[in-house]
C-alpha cells in the first residue's frame, strides 16, 4: 500500500487521537516509539513517532496487538541502572520496557539528560538511532508497585517501565523527579543564561537593536517631559503674578481655571512617561523568553522535517520491495520477520519495537474488499475498472443535470502524488492553511458537506410532531448522531471555501425544507449555516474549523453550538460537533474515528441529552464505533437510553423505575428494556459503484449538480471544483492556484485600506458577510453569525448585484 497520498477529511465532526486503554490484561500499548521529536543524546532524536508508525501496526497505538492475554514474564537480565554524573537528575542505565502482549517487556537502555528521557534497544545504539523520546517537563511519573513505574505526557506518549529491584526503581523516580523539577523551572525562567545560548547571533543584535532603539525613544520622551514640567512651572508664576495683580473678578477666575488646567497637563505628562518607562521594562523582561520560544519551535520544526524525510524515503523503499521491485539486498536465509528487520535497519529509524510481527487495527475496514477501499498505490481509486471514459462520463452528467436528481458522477481517476513534496512542508500547520493539490480532495466544498447534515431530515420532522419533549429529544440525539455516518468511507479533504462563497440546497417543494451557507471568515475559516423547513423547525450553525497534521494522524476540531428551534412548541435545543480523527496518514489503510462527549440542551424545559461517542480500542469487545446516550429531565431522573453506532443506526429503550429489594426504584431490567426498543434511526445505503465516486451518498451525487438561477458565488460554479469533478485534475490545479491568488489580492486590498482609513482618522469598516450577520446569540450568549435574511428574496428576483466576484 503506497503511501503516495495524504488525504484529510473535515467532515461534520472533527477529531481525537485516542491511545488505547480500554479492557484488556496489563498495560496497553501505547506511544511505544512516542515521542514528539524531542532531541535526545544521539543523533536520531526525533526518529520514535515516525518509525512506530512504520512497523505495520495501523492502530490508535505505537505498536499493533494479535491478541489480548497476561503479560509474559520479564526475561533474564536485570534492569540495572547506573548513575551517570553526580548530579541526581541525569542517569542512564537498563530497565524494561513493556512493548505489547506477544513480546511483554523488553530490556531497553534508557538516558535521562536536561529533562529528556531517552530510550535505545543497546548502549551502541546511541551513536546512531534513538527509540523515543519523552519531555518530561510536561509528563507524569507514577508508581504501580514495588519494580513498576509510568511515564505519561497525557496520552500522546505512555512508557510503562520496570526495574530489577524495588531500590533501583526509587533511583529512577528520584532521579526522573528531580530532572522533571528542573525543567519545569528552566521553562518558567526567562533570563537564564541558557535562554541566550539557544538565540542565533542575528536574532540577539536584532533583540538588542529593538530594545536599544526603544530606550532612545523613551529617553526623548524623557527629555520632552523634563521641559514640559519647567514651562508648566513658568507658566504657573507667570498666572501667580497675574492673580496678584489687580484685575476685574472675572479675569481671576479665567486665571484660576488656566491654572487648574496647566496643573492637569502636567499630571498627564508625567503618567505618560512613567507608562513609557513600563513598557520598556516589560519588553526588556520578555523579549528572552519570546526568543526562547521562538526557537524553540524553529528547532522543533527542522527535527520534525528531518524525521519525515526519512520516514518517506524509508516507507518508498517498503513500498517498492513489497511491490517486487529489486531495491534492497535479498532477504537471508531465516524467517520473514528477519527480512523485514533488514529491510528496516538499512535506513538506520525502524520501529522499536514489532519489526517480526505484523498487527492490525479496525478490522471491520481492513476486512473489506479491496475495491470497496482506498488504495495506497500512489493515487486514488483507478477508474480503470469501469469501461466508462472520461468523455463518456461527462456525457452522462450533462444528460443528469437536466434532471431533478443526478445519480453519478464521473469516477475518480488514477493519479500519482510524490507524498513528500507536499509534506514536508505541513508538520504542525492547520489543514486550512497548506496548499494542498486537488488531488487529495473530493469535488465538494466545506459548505456542501456542512449541508450534508441535513440528509437526514426527516428525523427533525417526526421530532416536530412530538408532544412529549423528551421524545423529541431522542430524535434530535439521533439527527445529530446521524450527521457523522457519511465520514466512514469519505477519507478526502473537501475544497476549503473562498471568502464569500455560498451553497444553497432549495428542497422546499419535495422534502419541504432549503438551506443556506456563507463562508463568512477565512483566517481562521468559518462558515455559517441556516436551514428552515415548512415543517415547523430551524436549523442554524456557525462552525470553525481548527485542525492540526501530527505526521501519523490528522486531527480536526470544530468550534461552534448548532441549534435546532422547533416553531410550534418553541424548544429551543443546543449542541456542539466532537472530534474526528483521520489515522494512518502516512503508513497503512485510512479509517476514521470519532471520540468525545455531546451534550443536547431544551433551553426551555431543561431536558438534556448526553451522547458519548467511544473512541476505537483494540481490546475492547464493544462493537466499533459505539454511542451511548441518557434522555434526563431536569431533575436528572433518565427517561430513555440510546445505543448505536454513528455509522449504522440508534435506538432508544424507554426505562421504567421499578422497584428495588430494598423497597428503592432501581433501572429497569434488560430483557424488559428490549421490548420498548425503538429504532430512531439508520444509514441508507451506498449508492451503486460509490467507492469510484468518492463514497458519496445518493444526496452527496446532487449536490454539486448544476442548477440555474443561483447566486454566482455558489459552490456549484467554482470552477476548479468543477474541473476535478469532470476529471481533468491538472486544469484543475492551475485553476486553484489562481483563485487562492486572487483571494489573496483581495485580503491584500482590504489590508491596505484599513491602514489608510487608520492613517486619516476615517472608519472603515471590516469584511461583513453578505446574508449573515454577526451578533451575539440570546440562548448561548456567544457571539455568532445568524441569518439576515434576503437571499431567496434576491433569487425570486435574480438580483445579485451585492455579491462579490470571487471565481
Amino acid at each position: 500500500m503506497a503511501a503516495t497520498e495524504l488525504r484529510g477529511v473535515v467532515g461534520p465532526g472533527p477529531a481525537a487521537i485516542a491511545a488505547p486503554g480500554g479492557g484488556g490484561t496489563g498495560p496497553p500499548v501505547v506511544g511505544g516509539g512516542g515521542g514528539r521529536g524531542d532531541s535526545g543524546p544521539g543523533s536520531g532524536a526525533a526518529l520514535g513517532t515516525v518509525a512506530a508508525a512504520a512497523a505495520g501496526g495501523p492502530g490508535p497505538g505505537a505498536g499493533g496487538v494479535a491478541a489480548a492475554g497476561p503479560a509474559p514474564a520479564p526475561p533474564p537480565g536485570g534492569s540495572g541502572g547506573s548513575g551517570a554524573g553526580g548530579s541526581g537528575s541525569a542517569r542512564e542505565g537498563w530497565l524494561f520496557k513493556w512493548t505489547n502482549y506477544i513480546k511483554g517487556y523488553q530490556r531497553r537502555w534508557f538516558v535521562l539528560s536536561n529533562g529528556l528521557l531517552s530510550y535505545y534497544r543497546s548502549k551502541a545504539e546511541m551513536r546512531h538511532t534513538c527509540r523515543g523520546t519523552i519531555n518530561l517537563a510536561t509528563a507524569n511519573i507514577t508508581v504501580e508497585d514495588s519494580c513498576n513505574f509510568i511515564i505519561s505526557n497525557g496520552g500522546a506518549q505512555t512508557y510503562h517501565l520496570k526495574a530489577s529491584s524495588e531500590v533501583e526503581r526509587q533511583r529512577w523516580v528520584t532521579a526522573l523527579e528531580l530532572a522533571k523539577a528542573k525543567a519545569v523551572k528552566m521553562l518558567a525562567e526567562s533570563d537564564e543564561s541558557g535562554d541566550e545560548e539557544s538565540v542565533s547571533q542575528t536574532d540577539k543584535t536584532e533583540l538588542q537593536n529593538t530594545l536599544r532603539t526603544l530606550s532612545s525613544k523613551v529617553e526623548d520622551l524623557s527629555t520632552c517631559n523634563d521641559l514640559i514640567a519647567k514651562h508648566g512651572t513658568a507658566l504657573q508664576r507667570s498666572l501667580s503674578e497675574l492673580e496678584a495683580l489687580r484685575l476685574p473678578a472675572e479675569s481671576n477666575e479665567k486665571i484660576k481655571q488656566v491654572n487648574e488646567r496647566a496643573t492637569l497637563f502636567r499630571i498627564t505628562s508625567n503618567a505618560m512617561i512613567n507608562a513609557c518607562r513600563d513598557f520598556l521594562m516589560l519588553a526588556q523582561t520578555h523579549s528572552k523568553k519570546w526568543q526562547k520560544s521562538l526557537q524553540y519551535e524553529r528547532d522543533q520544526r527542522i527535527r520534525l522535517e528531518e524525521t519525515l524525510e526519512q520516514l518517506a524515503k524509508q516507507h518508498n523503499h517498503l513500498e517498492r520491495a513489497f511491490r517486487g521491485a529489486t531495491v534492497l539486498p535479498a532477504n537471508t536465509p531465516g524467517t520473514a520477520g528477519s527480512g523485514k528487520d533488514q529491510c528496516c535497519s538499512g535506513k538506520g529509524d525502524m520501529s522499536d519495537e514489532d519489526d517480526e510481527n505484523e498487527f492490525f487495527d479496525a478490522p471491520e475496514i481492513i476486512t473489506m474488499p479491496e475495491n470497496l477501499g482506498h488504495k495506497r498505490t500512489g493515487s486514488n481509486i483507478s477508474g480503470a475498472s469501469s469501461d466508462i471514459s472520461l468523455d463518456e462520463q461527462y456525457k452522462h452528467q450533462l444528460e443528469e443535470t437536466k434532471k431533478e436528481k443526478r445519480t453519478r458522477i464521473p469516477y475518480k481517476p488514477n493519479y500519482s502524488l510524490n507524498l513528500w513534496s507536499i509534506m514536508k512542508n505541513c508538520i504542525g500547520k492547520e489543514l486550512s492553511k497548506i496548499p494542498m493539490p486537488v488531488n487529495f480532495n473530493e469535488p465538494l466544498s466545506m459548505l456542501q458537506r456542512l449541508t450534508e447534515d441535513l440528509e437526514y431530515h426527516e428525523l427533525l420532522d417526526r421530532a416536530a410532531k412530538c408532544e412529549n419533549s423528551l421524545e423529541q429529544l431522542c430524535y434530535v440525539a439521533a439527527f445529530t448522531v446521524s450527521s457523522y455516518s457519511t465520514t466512514v468511507f469519505r477519507t478526502s479533504k473537501p475544497f476549503n471555501p473562498l471568502l464569500g462563497e455560498t451553497f444553497e440546497l432549495d428542497r422546499l417543494e419535495e422534502n419541504g425544507y432549503r438551506s443556506l451557507c456563507e463562508q463568512v471568515s477565512h483566517h481562521p475559516p468559518a462558515a455559517a449555516h441556516h436551514a428552515e423547513s415548512k415543517n415547523g423547525w430551524t436549523l442554524r450553525q456557525e462552525i470553525k474549523i481548527t485542525s492540526k497534521f501530527r505526521g501519523k494522524y490528522l486531527s480536526i476540531m470544530p468550534l461552534g453550538s448548532i441549534h435546532c428551534i422547533f416553531h410550534a412548541t418553541g424548544h429551543h435545543y443546543t449542541w456542539k460537533k466532537v472530534t474526528t480523527t483521520v489515522h494512518n496518514i502516512i503508513v497503512g489503510k485510512l479509517w476514521i474515528d470519532q471520540s468525545g462527549e455531546i451534550d443536547i440542551v431544551n433551553h426551555k424545559t431543561g431536558d438534556k441529552c448526553n451522547l458519548k461517542f467511544v473512541p476505537y480500542s483494540y481490546f475492547s469487545r464493544d462493537v466499533a464505533r459505539k454511542v451511548t446516550g441518557e434522555v434526563t429531565d431536569p431533575s436528572g431522573k433518565v427517561h430513555f437510553a440510546l445505543l448505536g453506532t454513528w455509522d449504522e443506526k440508534m435506538d432508544c429503550f424507554k426505562v421504567q423505575p421499578v422497584v428495588g429489594e430494598n423497597g428503592g426504584d432501581a433501572r429497569q431490567r434488560g430483557h424488559e428494556a428490549e421490548e420498548s426498543r425503538v429504532l430512531l434511526w439508520k444509514r441508507n445505503p451506498l449508492p451503486k459503484n460509490a467507492e469510484n465516486m468518492y463514497y458519496f451518498s445518493e444526496l452527496a451525487l446532487t449536490l454539486n449538480a448544476w442548477e440555474s438561477g443561483t447566486a454566482p458565488t455558489d459552490s456549484r460554479l467554482r470552477p476548479d471544483q468543477r474541473l476535478m469533478e469532470n476529471g481533468r485534475w491538472d486544469e484543475a490545479n492551475a485553476e486553484k492556484q489562481r483563485l487562492e491568488e486572487k483571494q489573496r489580492l483581495s485580503r491584500k486590498k482590504r489590508e491596505a485600506e484599513a491602514m489608510k482609513a487608520t492613517e486619516d482618522g476615517t472608519p472603515y469598516d471590516p469584511y461583513k458577510a453578505l446574508w449573515f450577520e454577526r451578533k451575539k446569540d440570546p440562548v448561548t450568549k456567544e457571539l455568532t453569525h445568524i441569518y439576515r435574511g434576503g437571499y431567496w428574496e434576491c433569487k425570486e428576483k435574480q438580483d445579485w448585484t451585492s455579491c462579490p466576484d470571487i471565481f
